[in-house]
This record gives structure tokens, C-alpha cells and sequence, in this order.
């Protein structure tokens, strides 16, 4: 089912014959952005609509009167057409929809950062939890936790990708639990599990332990992602979330901030009680995310309508708030009332969502474009070890790259979905890393360690993409049931690209790992003839389906709403970004 703000502007374009439609770009170039009621005299309002904001960053950036009606026009402001997009009767929250209900920006703004302080900020800290433990390996190694264990290279390597499969086979599986038992309950659980194995690698004794957590960790964490991405979206409309899901990775570049901090201190501990740093700093993190995870079943609800528990007698929101918050949510994205929150995937609309090949682009993006700088980050302690620099200066020193690629990340999440681009924005990450991986291969072996390190640290502070590849997976969705499946198939491609990244390095290729870097060159290529690929084909499908909307009759047009069973962004009036 198609969002309530592509439905406006399929549906003026599609019915009064224009000749563009290019989805946000076009909406957001010429702005009022087009709108139901351009669909005419069919339009009864029951009361009246606030004008048009066209994007997330519009609204923050106007002067808004805040007492002008906030509501959104929406399809349910047009009788022809909301009887197909009304909520199922089993929806959490089907007895707060109302679509005549009216609501100021006095009212929605505080009701949204109510909501960023109630359900991002958690998100992010959960995000923390997860970040750590899978991340305080590359702090270990700089610890000598390799020659502690009698491991090499091809063992860390192997760790690595053992740990990698087990989250990439526990993606989908993680989702379907998630989607039956509720995100609120899965995802504490998860945590809670991760962060014991994650604490007992402090006693770790060798290859077989070793391999043993990591495949351990790797399962207990796949389909954390995709599951609070969909509980994200219970909560936030579709051009609310970009931003929010880069404020999701931000917390990922500031754990890489926090961690060697905490590391630089706990790995002093080497020798305490005759113990290993590396010991103290997977028991110590473990016992961090521990309690985090405790905490997320106290803090987490089922939907915006289930807020209330016996040590929160009086819930997040007011009864008005929670009428704004459905609404609002409701009239952006209708497909967000198909299930229930507690309702399974049947194989029927798995199978389904497999089959959504117009999502195979995004996929394929996403099993290319993160191998040269994961390939890069997973190395650069022992980069920074190889370099002479010691345990302090190591972890130290991999801050100034996080710090960077957080500001490329937000900056451009931001611009993606201000101007309505995504491949563009790939293409720009893939140029940004390419002349420094490009440099690594030529460089000769005496260069100085500072510029190697300034090297490096600039392919890292790349403008990670990956928060609006989910953004834009989601928003291709265009349903519940599909949603869920396409965020565990996205990132189940992300894994594999980092199982790939993790085995483009090796022993026989060091220390400068010349021909590694050739593959990246080659990874970072590819990804850019994929992005042009991506972008042609969706506007190829756009132009496609424009095309056959223009050929019906108005009684076609209507009979096909009636009884299309086309499904998701399959049906004739949903619009692709591209």
C-alpha cells in the first residue's frame, strides 16, 4: 500500500496527465508539493488542512505559526479513495483513527520530540549496546589478544566471518520472532543474551572458544536492525525517519568514539589478578550492555496506544496525544495500519516479499558498497599497531576518522532526502574513498606513518550511506509485512558484504596489503556502475507505470482501485526513489 504523501502526488500526476514524475525530487523542486486536493472536486475535507509541508527539514527550517492546523492532507480526505486505505480491525491502535481529526503544530512538535526523547534516544542507546560487544575486538588486538590466544591473522579472519554468517542466518529468523512476539519483547531479550556471551569471553582459552563466542554473539545479534527499524516506524512518519535512522548510525561512529576511551583506560588493568586488559575489557563492556538490556524491558512499549505498565501507571502520552500520534502516522503511511503488531509473517507473504525484485537493486547496493571501508575499519588498530604506534596511541588515534564520517553521514542523509536523491549521494561515498585506497596501492612502502595514518583516516571518515539505504529499502516496502522481510533481506546483504570485506586482507598480503586494495578499488567501481543501474531502472519503472495509468479511462482508473491485487510498490500509483 502506498504512503499517503506519494499517493497525493501519484495520483494529481497520474489523473490530470502530467508528464513528470519523479517522485520527492520533483515534489520538493516545485513546491507547494502537490497534494489530494489537486485531485478536485471529488475532495470533501471535513475540516480544515494545514498547508502542505513538503519533507522533515522543511518544518524545522520555516517560521511555523503554531497555532495553524498541523494535519497533513492525506487520502483520507478523499472519499473515492479511503475506503481502500482504512486500517485493519485488528490494528493496535484502530480505535484512536480518525480521519477527520485536526491537531496544531503547538501540539504535534512537542509531541514528537516527546517521542525522539521516549523512542530515538533509547534506540540509540540500544545501538550502543550493540556496537560494543562486536566492536571491542579491533580494542583487544591492540592488547596482543591475538598472541595471547595463539591466533594469527587468518583465525581473526575466520573469527570474524563465522561471526558474520551467524548474524546474516539469524536476520530473518530474528525478524519473524520479532514480528510475532513483539519488537518490545524480542529485542531486551537479545540483548540480555549477547551481553552474558559477550562477558564470558573473559575466559576465553584459546581458537575454539574463540570461534565458539563469536558464532554465539553473531546469532544472539542478527535481526536486532531491522527489528528496531520497524519499531522506529511505529512511531515516526517515512520523512521523519532518515535523519533519525542516521542519528541511529551516528551512535555506531560515537561507540567507535567512546570504546577506545574506555579500552585506553580498562586495558591498563593487564596484570590485575594475573589476568589479560584484553579479559577485563570483554567482562567489564559485557556487564555495560547487561544492564542496558535490562533497562530496554522497562523501557520499550508495543505500539503508541501501549504505554502504560504497572511502573508506568500513566503511559507516554495524554489520550489527545495519542489520537495525534495514530493520526498523523496513519495519514503519511496507510500500509501502517495492515497488521497488527503481535500478527505473524505467513510463508505466503514471506514467499512474497522475497519475490519483491523492484527491492534487488537495493539489495545489491548494499552487498557492495561497504567493503572497501569495512575492509579499512576492521584493520585500522592493527593498521595503527603496524605502524609502531603502541596499545594507547592505537585506540586513540581511530577517533578522529569517527568523528569525521559521523558529520559526512548526517550532512548527507540530510541533503539526500532534502533534495529526494539516493544514488547520487552513493556514487559521492564511492569517490570519497576511491583516490585514498587508490593512493594505498602506489605509495612506496617508506612513507611516513603520518601520512599512511591521515590516508586511512580519510577513507574512514567517508559519508556512510547506510542509513538512507534503509530509509530508502523502507520506503519501498510499501507495507507492513513487507517492510519487515525487506530490512532483515537488506541487511542480511550488508553481512554478507562484510563477510566479503573481512577476507580481501590476508597474511601473505601484508603489511601493505597491495592487492587487497586493488579488490577495494574494484569493490568501489562496481558499486558506482550500481547506483547509475538503480537509479535508471527507477526511473524506467516511474515512467513505465506513469504510461499505464494515462492509458486507463477515469472508469479504469477507478475499477483498478476497486480491484487491483497488485500489491506494495507493484501497484501502478507508487512512485520509486531514486
Amino acid at each position: 500500500m502506498p504512503s499517503a504523501k506519494d499517493v497525493g502526488l501519484k495520483e494529481s500526476a497520474f489523473e490530470t496527465g502530467t508528464t513528470e514524475i519523479n517522485s520527492e525530487t520533483s515534489s520538493r523542486k516545485n513546491e507547494p508539493q502537490v497534494n489530494v486536493d489537486d485531485l478536485g472536486e471529488a475532495v470533501r475535507d471535513p475540516g480544515p488542512i494545514g498547508p502542505a509541508i513538503s519533507s522533515f527539514w522543511k518544518k524545522k527550517a520555516d517560521r511555523l505559526n503554531l497555532e495553524e492546523v498541523a494535519t497533513q492532507k492525506s487520502v483520507f480526505d478523499n472519499p473515492n479513495l479511503a475506503t481502500y486505505f482504512k486500517p485493519n480491525s485488528d490494528y493496535e491502535n484502530v480505535h484512536l483513527f480518525d480521519p477527520s481529526e485536526r491537531w496544531t503544530w503547538a501540539e504535534e512538535l512537542p509531541l514528537v520530540r516527546k517521542m525522539d526523547w521516549k523512542v530515538t534516544a533509547w534506540a540509540c542507546v540500544a545501538f550502543f549496546a550493540l556496537d560494543l560487544p562486536r566492536g571491542n575486538i579491533s580494542q583487544a588486538n591492540t592488547d596482543n589478544f591475538l598472541e595471547d590466544l595463539g591466533l594469527g591473522t587468518n583465525d581473526y579472519n575466520l573469527g570474524q566471518t563465522l561471526f558474520r554468517t551467524a548474524f546474516l542466518l539469524a536476520e530473518l529468523p530474528s525478524q519473524l520472532i520479532s514480528k510475532r512476539l513483539g519488537p518490545d519483547i524480542w529485542i531486551p531479550a537479545q540483548m540480555i543474551m549477547w551481553s552474558i556471551v559477550a562477558g564470558s569471553q573473559f575466559f576465553l582459552t584459546g581458537r575454539a572458544s574463540f570461534l565458539t563466542c563469536r558464532v554465539l554473539i553473531g546469532m544472539l545479534q542478527g535481526g536486532f536492525i531491522p527489528d528496531i527499524i520497524l519499531y522506529l516506524s511505529y512511531f515516526f512518519k517515512s520523512a521523519e525517519m532518515p535523519f533519525r535512522l542516521a542519528l541511529f548510525w551516528m551512535c555506531m561512529r560515537m561507540t567507535d568514539v567512546v570504546a577506545p576511551l574506555i579500552a585506553a583506560g580498562v586495558l591498563q588493568m593487564r596484570g590485575v589478578d594475573g589476568r589479560e586488559g584484553w579479559r577485563w575489557l570483554f567482562l567489564i563492556e559485557g556487564i555495560l550492555t547487561l544492564s542496558i538490556g535490562i533497562w530496554s524491558c522497562f523501557q520499550m512499549v508495543p505500539s503508541i496506544s501501549q504505554t502504560k505498565a504497572r511502573w508506568r501507571p500513566n503511559g507516554w502520552f495524554t489520550p489527545r496525544e495519542e489520537k495525534i500520534a495514530v493520526n498523523r502516522v496513519l495519514r503519511d503511511d496507510p500500509s501502517k495500519g495492515d497488521m497488527h503488531n503481535r500478527e505473524g509473517i505467513s510463508l505466503k507473504l514471506l514467499w512474497r516479499a522475497l519475490c519483491d525484485y523492484n527491492l534487488w537493486p537495493i539489495y545489491a547496493l548494499g552487498l557492495t558498497f561497504g567493503v572497501p571501508f569495512t575492509t579499512q575499519d576492521q584493520y585500522y588498530t592493527l593498521t595503527l599497531r603496524g605502524l609502531n604506534f603502541n596499545t594507547l596511541q592505537s585506540n586513540l588515534l581511530t577517533i578522529p576518522a569517527q568523528f569525521g564520517t559521523t558529520i559526512t553521514m548526517l550532512t548527507c542523509t540530510y541533503l539526500s532526502e532534502r533534495l529526494g536523491q539516493r544514488s547520487y549521494f552513493g556514487i559521492f561515498a564511492q569517490i570519497w574513498m576511491l583516490p585514498g585506497i587508490i593512493s594505498l596501492i602506489v605509495i612506496p612502502a617508506s612513507t611516513a606513518r603520518w601520512s599512511m595514518y591521515a590516508i586511512v583516516t580519510i577513507i574512514l571518515s567517508y559519508p556512510y550511506p547506510h542509513p538512507m539505504h534503509v530509509a530508502w529499502t523502507s520506503r519501498h516496502s510499501n507495507s507492513v509485512g513487507t517492510r519487515t522481510v525487506s530490512a532483515a533481506l537488506y541487511n542480511m546483504s550488508v553481512q554478507l558484504s562484510n563477510i566479503i570485506a573481512y577476507n580481501i586482507f590476508r597474511e601473505d598480503d601484508a603489511p601493505l596489503y597491495r592487492r587487497g586494495n586493488k579488490v577495494l578499488t574494484g569493490f568501489g567501481c562496481l558499486t558506482i556502475v550500481l547506483y547509475i543501474l538503480t537509479k535508471v531502472y527507477y526511473n524506467f519503472q516511474n515512467i513505465r507505470k506513469r504510461k499505464m495509468w494515462n492509458a486507463l479511462s477515469p472508469e479504469q482508473q477507478k475499477e483498478y482501485l476497486e480491484s487491483t491485487t497488485d500489491e506494495g510498490s507493484k501497484r501502478l500509483d507508487f512512485v520509486y526513489v531514486s
